[in-house]
């Protein structure tokens, strides 16, 4: 990890923060399967859409490791709600499919300043509503549904688990990955590891103010540590890194839900940073989230 950072500082890449939306997109898009595996083979990876609820179509890809009619996960990429898409998650997409023997379904929702707070939140729940009635057009087990997400895309991930108890669909598992579940960067890991720790304290505040005026942050739809209640929403596979400033927030949602009654499997990954999960070319810790990612799922879907 440490060498990695290294090579990172060496590079001396423009900051995100430094950069306009657009060139911030292009720049992450650029490196971001540099650490990943290649992409994995699979029997079925094919390019849709999903609507959101103002009705606009929403680029989907749906990954699946044979033609069976396999349970799915909807996938919520990370990247600040300002930064990432399809292709930035692509190979650890393929990496869940490949190992859980389940479908995945990532979704490309649109992205802040352009559609600010709550349009991320709008259109992951409006997919994972509308991806729950596409069993028979996509040849899927929805029976069987799961949501899932890093960073950005583990809040979503969160939120929707939430808004899917409250409208009774059953959820088998939320896969939240270095999830950010606070209204403001005031833990301990975020000063301990404001910088050198690849996600800086300056861009998180630069994403934070792409997506969402100051005076909503404390809305629980950015924010799932202050949702009212958290008594039976779907059992979590709860991915942390130890040298990431979101680890105290992941930490606390994982003890706030035990104590709501959830089944928590929560896994710390010692010496690794943000977005670890998508260095498995050199990290093993990364391949075995991934595994344990996969592991949960599996578990979930024979339940």
């Amino acid at each position: 990890m440490t060498m990695i950072l290294e090579r990172m500082a060496r590079a001396r890449r423009t900051p995100l923060q430094s950069l306009v939306p657009a060139d911030a997109r292009a720049a992450y898009t650029l490196g971001a399967e540099v650490l990943d595996p290649p992409r994995a083979p699979l029997a079925r990876v094919e390019d849709f859409t999903l609507a959101a609820g103002d009705g606009a179509p929403l680029p989907a890809r749906l990954y699946a490791p044979s033609h069976d009619r396999l349970p799915v996960m909807l996938y919520l990429h990370g990247g600040g709600f300002t930064i990432g898409n399809l292709e930035t998650h692509d190979s650890l997409c393929r990496q869940f499919a490949l190992r859980a023997g389940a479908a995945v379904v990532a979704l490309d929702y649109r992205l802040a300043p352009e559609h600010r707070f709550p349009t991320a939140v709008d259109d992951s729940w409006a997919a994972l509503r509308g991806l729950a009635g596409l069993g028979d057009r996509l040849g899927l087990d929805m029976g069987r549904l799961a949501v899932g997400g890093d960073s950005a895309g583990g809040t979503l991930a969160a939120v929707c688990a939430l808004l899917a108890r409250d409208a009774g669909l059953r959820i088998a598992l939320q896969v939240l990955v270095t999830p950010g579940t606070i209204a403001h960067a005031d833990t301990p890991s975020h000063a301990r590891f404001a910088h050198g720790f690849l996600l800086d304290a300056e861009v998180i505040e630069w994403f934070f103010g792409q997506y969402i005026d100051r005076a909503d942050r404390d809305d629980w739809r950015f924010a799932p540590m202050n949702a009212g209640e958290l008594e039976g929403v779907a059992p979590a596979c709860v991915v942390l890194a130890e040298c990431d400033p979101l680890v105290d927030e992941g930490v606390a949602y994982a003890d706030r839900l035990r104590a709501s009654g959830v089944d928590v499997a929560l896994e710390l990954y010692r010496g690794v940073t943000h977005d670890f999960i998508k260095m498995a070319r050199m990290l093993p810790e990364a391949s075995q989230a991934q595994q344990a990612i996969a592991d949960a799922l599996r578990r979930a879907f024979q339940s």
